[in-house]
């Protein structure tokens, strides 16, 4: 990783964190019925009632469900099959497919009338009573398909009740969009049929992340069903072309349309999301963004009459193609730029677009495979959405190498005023880039030592041997076979199928953890490893699994632990040999490469794992980013909450840091080796927050009383 830069605009640099992989083609290859590998692998599953497929964007979901969908119709006798998708725009992934061209039994048909996402209005109650009576004539047919969106069958299943939708099959696409809290119809809705039981459910999403605010599923609910996981990494490993991914996070002061050009390169097919108007870094008027982004490319030349593509000139005479998702202020020309984006011509291009600004557009089911570059301004919380981004650029396309996903954030405020809000950005952007990594982590396999080979795995040139360091290689699938010392062993099938499907949920819930975060970056020298990863980690599987046994919980907690520190690890052995010039040309490829050089070379054992802090790379990487003043600041900031000091006593240390101050010219400083200035410094801080709480409270009298 190279050192942090800065440069006259003001934007200092994330190092990236780059994946590469193996392209073995395998996640792109059809067998004899035409399913790619994750189709193949939901197909297996088809008997079930409930099912949850957790697959990455451009994995083949819209046609693993078709599969599923067919099967069910012609082999199991339900009656119908229901598409429900969050969105009109995504209805066309489930337009008619010829499968039987390919190997299936059946051809997948969805008559006109009843594609809703098709019909004319928005999906509003007001508006919404045609397209409900079109779902009550539809269950009322004998023909099988239909397609609507989430807010269509949420109207749907108000007005015609659950029992309406018996022995038929309900699919949802993008099912993050569902949740526990009861707040959400849909959520509420699925909860519904599951207790009535008389439905089938297969549920799709390419970001299924309990650890956002809300809980997808409940603990018992999400208990029925049987899960198909597709991990990010074999997605990638798999593809013909795509060979690595770049994730970079960039900081800059100022307007972000001062600092924009110096992440967005007109050579790469780019997808620019601009920020929310509510999010710090808007300038509060979305169409001068679009304009002056625009202006940073090139000269603006006119717009396409074909298309509606703004045309524009960059600095080396090529005519870039801008398409703009942003201004709604005209639905026809809107509706044109749509339309030139869908069109199947266009689509096939390379060439018909080179950039698309959008604002909450061109997200979840939008197809691009061309993208190479999906920019993001402002940062975003839900890491459900920041997967949703990066997907855009992980198609496979020919010729298409690498992909970047870049996250430009307005630098946190150094003065003391604007320490909470700086505290709150990099707390979010760091667990962020740490939360990639373990999406794009390769799935393990993790046993006793001296449990024997799996079959499927190869074990290097000599094989598996008893009592070595083993480690197993599965070329098909891209899992890792890993031999752990005194490991715990799974008791029941639940947990057992947890620890082979589940460990990246469990580590996104412990790395977005306020506590974890807070403790294990900011006071390492306090927090001993063992509390973390035993006592937060074990209270995040308690919670997370309240049915298991303790053997189980415990089990899974070992096993998340031992995923998380071993790729760490791999990683920075492999920084390590890259450094002393035993890396490879391919720069950092530690998620192929480093997890073997690092099991290689040493025998791993559970109390080890515990030992390890997993927030060293992650102090690494915020070091390099921001400059020492701000780090001081954030740290001051979160070791204030830590220290309760009463306001009297506050003021009596700050007064006495004041006169430190004169004498020695500096303030106290609160990492100091010296006890009484470390006190010192811990009273000002806390000074600083008694004083804060009481403006808070002044503020929101004054807001009362307006």
């Amino acid at each position: 990783m190279s050192e942090q830069t800065s440069n006259p605009t003001n934007t200092y640099i994330v190092p990236s964190v780059s994946i590469t992989t193996a392209r073995t083609g395998a996640s792109s290859k059809a067998n004899a019925l035409g399913m790619r590998a994750m189709q193949e692998r939901a197909y297996a599953k088809r008997g079930e009632q409930y099912l949850l497929i957790k697959s990455p964007p451009a994995s083949g979901k819209s046609r693993a469900l078709m599969f599923i969908a067919l099967d069910k119709l012609n082999n199991q006798g339900l009656q119908q099959a229901i598409i429900v998708v969050p969105e009109r725009s995504i209805g066309g992934s489930f337009a008619d497919e010829p499968l039987s061209q390919h190997g299936f039994y059946w051809d997948w048909q969805v008559a006109p009338q009843w594609n809703l996402c098709n019909a004319p209005g928005v999906d509003e109650p007001r508006v919404a009573k045609s397209k409900v009576d079109a779902v009550r004539k539809f269950l009322e047919s004998t023909d099988k398909a239909l397609v609507c969106t989430h807010a269509t069958f949420r109207f749907a299943v108000e007005e015609l009740g659950v029992q309406a939708f018996d022995n038929r099959l309900i699919a949802i696409d993008e099912f993050h969009h569902v949740s526990s809290n009861p707040e959400n119809k849909l959520g509420s809705q699925l909860g519904a049929f599951i207790v009535r039981d008389k439905v089938h459910l297969v549920a799709m999403t390419g970001s299924y992340f309990r650890g956002d605010s809300e809980a997808v599923l409940g603990p018992a609910d999400e208990a029925r069903f049987e899960t198909i996981t597709y991990t990010y990494y074999e997605q990638l490993n798999g593809y013909r072309w795509l060979k690595s991914l770049d994730i970079g996070y960039f900081f800059y002061t100022g307007p972000y349309v001062n600092a924009i050009a110096k992440v967005l390169d007109p050579a790469l097919k780019t997808i620019v999301h601009i920020p929310n108007v509510n999010a710090r870094e808007s300038l509060k008027d979305k169409e001068r963004e679009v304009n002056e982004i625009m202006e940073g490319l090139g000269e603006w030349k006119g717009v396409d009459p074909a298309t509606g593509f703004h045309l524009v000139q960059a600095r080396n005479g090529r005519i870039l193609k801008v398409a703009d998702l942003v201004d709604d202020s005209d639905p026809a020309k809107r509706s044109k730029v749509l339309s030139a984006l869908k069109d199947p011509a266009q689509k096939d291009n390379r060439d018909s677009v080179d950039v698309i600004i959008a604002l909450g557009m061109a997200k979840e089911g939008f197809d691009w495979i061309w993208c190479e570059h999906a920019l993001t301004i402002g940062y975003r919380s839900s890491l459900t959405e920041i997967v949703q981004i990066i997907g855009r650029a992980t198609r496979d396309a020919e010729g298409k190498e690498r992909s970047r996903f870049t996250n430009l954030i307005a630098e946190p405020a150094a003065e003391q005023s604007a320490v909470a809000e700086a505290v709150n950005d990099m707390l979010k952007a760091i667990s962020a880039s740490l939360l990639m990594e373990q999406v794009l982590a390769p799935r393990y396999e993790f046993t006793p030592k001296n449990s024997g080979p799996i079959d499927g795995f190869t074990y290097g040139e000599d094989g598996y041997k008893e009592g070595g360091h083993n480690i197993g290689i599965n070329q098909e699938t891209g899992q890792y076979h890993v031999e752990i010392n005194g490991l715990a062993t799974p008791q029941s099938p639940e947990a057992t199928r947890i620890c082979k499907e589940d460990l990246n949920e469990v580590v996104t819930s412990f790395l977005q953890d306020k506590t974890v975060l807070e403790r294990g970056l900011f006071d390492k020298e306090n927090t001993l490893p063992e509390e973390l990863t035993q006592l937060r980690m074990g209270k995040i599987v308690r919670e997370r699994y309240p049915d298991l046994g303790e053997a189980d919980q415990e089990a899974i907690r070992q096993h998340a632990i031992a995923a998380m520190n071993i790729t760490q690890q791999a990683k920075l052995a492999l920084a390590h040999a890259d450094a002393n010039g035993g890396g490879t040309a391919q720069g950092n490829t530690a998620l192929v490469d480093g997890v073997r050089k690092f099991i290689n070379v040493r025998d791993l054992d559970i109390d080890l794992i515990d030992r390890i802090n997993p927030f060293d790379a992650a102090y690494a990487v915020l070091a390099k980013a921001m400059d020492e003043k701000s780090l001081r600041q954030v740290q001051a900031s979160i070791a204030a909450k830590k220290v309760s000091i009463p306001e009297d006593e506050a003021r009596e240390l700050a007064r006495r840091a004041l006169q430190f101050k004169h004498e020695r010219g500096r303030l106290p400083d609160i990492n100091s080796a010296d006890a009484w200035e470390k006190r010192m410094a811990e009273g000002v801080a806390a000074l600083a927050r008694h004083r804060a709480q009481v403006k808070a409270v002044q503020a929101q009298g004054e807001s009362g009383n307006g």
